[in-house]
């Protein structure tokens, strides 16, 4: 009891009367972790499919990713700033203006997304050229013709990713879950079609990817204007309110700078990556896709802790929120840790179903092996504990902390080993362990030191 009196005051919080029972947490948390398996799951199968063409379609849909990840993540940080707001709001008891925020976070989104669109559209060549310098020509085409499609499909992944937050924001993550099961499923035969009986290439995984992003947004804003959820939509556009559109960017902006240096970091380190050949750079993508595997379920946690936290801090109840942080925490640290030794367990079978060449599929196991040492010790720390205290506002810190660990932690030490000490792709995970291993002591020294609640987001 002295432990927990230390994390939160327990004499402080109504336990007849938390905000969110068990079942509460059940119903919110496991459809995000079912929808973030399904997703590695299919986008596992995705890698698997592609690397079918060849060496260099999997190399181009890597380098790629990078930068649709970069967008992906401005977009999620947005999403983000509408569901801490909109959550804080629900938490407060004012449903009418969770909705106007709901509405303003739309049409900012919207707007920002097709900005982005048209720049990555008239610009692809030059800006994977910029990104990834000199890499094999074929290797150029494929990404090039990829990244035409994922530009298009911008605007969709926004909508998307908007319409969920407005759901989770209210505690539904299930109708989500859904939709996104059945676009990944879109997705899979997608590809199965465009790549194995019509032959498209990468242009066909590419085409599948746009569909099935543009089903999820058009279904989840078609639902939104049904009145039976807290958030309802009745209009997509309306006047800018434009101190509400600041208080979803004052957590939007920190948040996707956070992301962006985030994905930057990882660009930089993938530009070293894309020097070693292709054999690395295939390894590195599926241990990539591996790794996120195995944190899917901290990151669903995390997720919903969002949505728990902020509605505890608009409803005032601190010592509430604090409770479910750590409990939350404790709970992600055994999901993260059974997940990363299951993962190794199935490396081997992976990287022969992926097709991996032998040279390729011992990189990838090695650093599967690195991965699951390193990955229990600090990953959740570093992680679920700040998604918590982003839903009280207190987003600079986190912004400040992990950009200064990236680039000083995991870029640098990465690119050393790989340009000066020649450590081969290994380097990566080196440098993201000693990222994982700053920000988790810097995050837990924020949480105990209660600065984290000092933050007024709503009104």
């Amino acid at each position: 009891m002295n432990l927990k009196n230390k994390l939160y005051d327990c004499t402080k919080i109504d336990w007849d009367h938390l905000p969110f029972s068990n079942r509460d947490l059940r119903i919110l948390l496991f459809p995000l972790i079912i929808e973030q398996l399904l997703t590695s799951l299919m986008g596992m199968a995705d890698t698997m499919m592609i690397s079918r063409i060849g060496p260099a379609a999997v190399s181009a849909v890597s380098l790629t990713d990078s930068i649709n990840v970069l967008v992906i993540q401005v977009f999620s940080a947005l999403a983000t700033g509408g569901t801490i707001i909109c959550g804080q709001y629900i938490g407060h008891k004012e449903k009418a203006k969770s909705n106007e925020a709901a509405c303003q976070l739309l049409m900012t989104i919207t707007l920002i997304s097709l900005l982005l669109a048209f720049l990555c559209l008239f610009s692809r060549r030059s800006l994977l050229s910029l990104v990834f310098g000199k890499v094999d020509a074929e290797v150029l085409e494929n990404a090039i013709i990829y990244f035409l499609f994922s530009a298009v499909s911008f605007p969709f992944i926004a909508l998307f990713q908007a319409g969920s937050a407005f759901y989770r924001a209210d505690g539904n993550s299930r109708f989500p879950m859904l939709i996104s099961v059945i676009a990944n499923v879109m997705n899979i035969a997608g590809n199965a079609l465009f790549i194995f009986v019509f032959d498209w290439g990468v242009a066909g995984a590419a085409l599948a990817t746009l569909l099935s992003r543009m089903f999820c947004a058009i279904i989840l804003l078609f639902f939104l204007r049904i009145p039976r959820q807290t958030i309802v939509l009745t209009h997509y556009f309306m006047r800018p309110n434009f101190q509400l559109i600041w208080s979803i960017l004052a957590i939007g902006i920190p948040s996707g700078i956070e992301n962006g240096m985030f994905q930057f970091g990882k660009l930089a380190i993938q530009s070293s990556v894309s020097t070693l050949g292709t054999t690395a750079i295939a390894a590195q993508a599926i241990t990539i896709v591996l790794e996120s595997f195995s944190g899917i379920g901290g990151l669903a946690i995390g997720i919903g802790l969002m949505t728990v936290v902020s509605q505890c801090i608009g409803a005032g109840k601190k010592e509430e929120a604090k409770y479910y942080i750590v409990k939350l925490v404790a709970i992600s640290e055994i999901v993260v840790t059974l997940t990363s030794f299951f993962i190794m367990a199935i490396t081997g079978l992976i990287t022969s179903l992926a097709g991996l060449e032998p040279e390729s599929a011992k990189l990838c196991i090695d650093m599967v092996k690195f991965i699951t040492v390193t990955k229990p010790f600090f990953w959740v720390l570093s992680f679920t504990t700040a998604y918590g205290m982003r839903a009280a506002g207190d987003v600079r810190f986190s912004m400040i902390t992990s950009s200064l660990s990236m680039w000083l932690c995991r870029v640098a030490i990465s690119v050393f080993l790989i340009r000066v000490m020649h450590f081969g792709p290994i380097a990566v995970w080196i440098g993201m362990a000693s990222d994982w291993a700053i920000r988790s002591v810097a995050y837990t020294c924020r949480f105990l030191s209660g600065k984290w609640l000092q933050h007024k987001v709503i009104g």
